[in-house]
């Protein structure tokens, strides 16, 4: 049975550059991707940039350059951010920019006109160039767009439509029978209400002169350009070959295990109502799982470019470290529910958090394992280990650890890592291993011998639990795990032999103090 697992981030638009709201998603896809890896799965991660769209177009006039100097230039940020963020990308693909793109949405187009689920006729909406969306009047606030607040212009034209009517039935018994799992619960009884309130046909290409010509001709129909989300959304198939005849497409797609793609709650619809029905037309695979998570507001305060307050996540990334960032982004930000970035915050967390706690547990341990034990893990006496609260805790929590990131909860399973990590903190104290050592100098022999004993179990099962903190964030934070393991001269947690007899490093601090 095929352990493949094909996971996605959005593909995000290149009107500007990346802000905080967008690493939170590539962050949790990253964390999830790296979670399947160590359970053994064999697992593609990738992401891309949105580059065929009017809101590209009219960026691109108000800077004063042509639309490809601008998406070069943000698609170049997006990119990096796979170093900033210590990301495991394995394909990023530009729609604009990657020929295989558009051999594969053309091939996509073809695949549903051959079904008869495209046909053209005249249309008039009201039309919202931000969402790249047509709005009824029942789904507009106040006269204006629910997501960007500005009021849609009216569009009169003859476009190509995609027969999603054809899917509401299909679309029901794929959620009913939970072929499709949308997390969270809320998402997906959003999802049910959409097709249970009756499925419209939706417009797929837009005439070529309101797009200025930018983006991919209708196969045929060069007046008309295919439209951003169709476009997008075959992406992830492109970025596989399909269209190409890689064989990328049977091992990650048709053949995987899961397809799992995690977005922004904004685009549930696209994801999860127009996507299956494309794929179910095109006679290929819906995907398995859709992750969606919340917003990222900065300081209280939506982010957008019309307030000026969107968050670069690269110089964050820098000042304190790509681990830094996702951890405040995975433990901070609730996984599928809004929340809010600020400088003062982040800074607390790691001076707190991460510096406080974690590495002060870190320091403690090895310090004093090289102070007592001559910087040699001891091995525990005999009984000890079966005895040991600490131990015990320790043994639970790796599965528990994987649970919460299965089910697209990173912020339970941070809590849970730390949650031990105080209880590692308390144990320091409750057992006062400095006491111990001065106990196993006394005259008294038997006294000697037995805390000397304990000591060496203390020791043992700190070092053990500091081994076990390091495998449960490995795929949360991973340079912190890879440099914990390194310092307690273990470098791959799998191997899963005694902490005993390995020499620890000191060395610098895991979060040196940054102010």
């Amino acid at each position: 049975m095929s352990t493949n697992r094909c996971i996605t981030t959005a593909i995000p638009y290149v009107n500007a550059a990346p802000h905080i709201g967008f690493a939170l998603e590539v962050v949790q896809a990253d964390t999830l991707a790296r979670h399947y890896r160590l359970e053994g799965c064999d697992v593609r991660l990738q992401a891309g940039t949105d580059e065929n769209s009017i809101k590209n177009v009219q960026a691109a006039d108000a800077a004063g350059i042509p639309v490809t100097e601008l998406v070069e230039l943000n698609a170049a940020r997006f990119i990096a951010l796979k170093t900033s963020l210590n990301l495991s990308y394995d394909d990023f693909i530009r729609t604009s920019a990657d020929a295989r793109h558009r051999r594969g949405v053309e091939r996509l187009w073809r695949a549903c006109f051959e079904r008869g689920d495209i046909y053209k006729r005249g249309y008039s909406g009201l039309y919202c160039t931000g969402c790249e969306q047509f709005y009824k009047h029942e789904d507009l606030d106040g006269g204006r767009c629910p997501e960007h607040g500005t009021k849609p212009e009216l569009i009169e034209e003859e476009n190509w439509f995609f027969r999603l009517s054809a899917y509401e039935d299909a679309l029901c018994e794929l959620y009913a029978c939970r072929e499709i799992e949308v997390i969270p619960e809320a998402r997906r009884s959003e999802v049910l209400s959409w097709i249970d309130g009756g499925l419209e046909d939706f417009s797929i290409s837009r005439s070529a002169v309101r797009a200025r010509g930018w983006g991919i001709p209708v196969p045929g129909d060069p007046d008309q350009v295919i439209y951003v989300w169709f476009d997008a959304l075959a992406s992830y198939l492109t970025a596989l070959g399909y269209g190409s005849g890689d064989d990328n497409l049977s091992r990650w797609w048709t053949q995987a295990a899961s397809r799992e793609h995690v977005i922004g709650k904004g685009i549930t619809r696209f994801h999860a109502v127009y996507w299956p029905a494309m794929l179910l037309s095109a006679g290929l695979p819906v995907p398995t799982r859709i992750l969606v998570h919340g917003y990222v507001t900065a300081e209280g305060r939506k982010i957008g470019k019309s307030t000026g307050n969107a968050v670069d996540p690269a110089p964050l990334a820098e000042e304190l470290g790509p681990d830094a960032l996702r951890y405040f982004l995975l433990r901070h930000i609730r996984s599928t529910g809004d929340g809010d970035f600020s400088h003062v915050r982040f800074r607390q967390a790691y001076e707190s958090e991460l510096a406080g706690q974690l590495g002060n547990l870190v320091h403690r341990v090895l310090s004093m394992i090289e102070r007592y034990c001559s910087g040699i893990t001891p091995a525990a006496p005999d009984g000890f280990v079966d005895a040991d609260r600490l131990l015990r805790a320790a043994r639970q929590l790796p599965e528990r650890i994987a649970a919460h990131l299965y089910a697209f909860a990173f912020d339970r399973g941070l809590d849970e890592v730390w949650a031990f990590v105080a209880d590692a903190n308390r144990y320091v104290a409750e057992e006062a291993p400095w006491n111990l050592a001065k106990a196993a100098i006394s005259t008294d022999r038997e006294v000697a011998a037995a805390s000397e004993a304990q000591l060496r179990g203390v020791l043992f099962s700190l070092s053990s639990s500091l081994f076990t903190i390091a495998r449960c964030i490995a795929p949360l934070l991973p340079e912190t795990s890879r440099k914990l393991l390194q310092k307690l001269d273990a470098t791959d947690w799998r191997r899963g032999d005694s902490q005993a007899g390995r020499r620890v490093e000191v060395g610098m601090p895991l979060f040196p103090r940054a102010w």
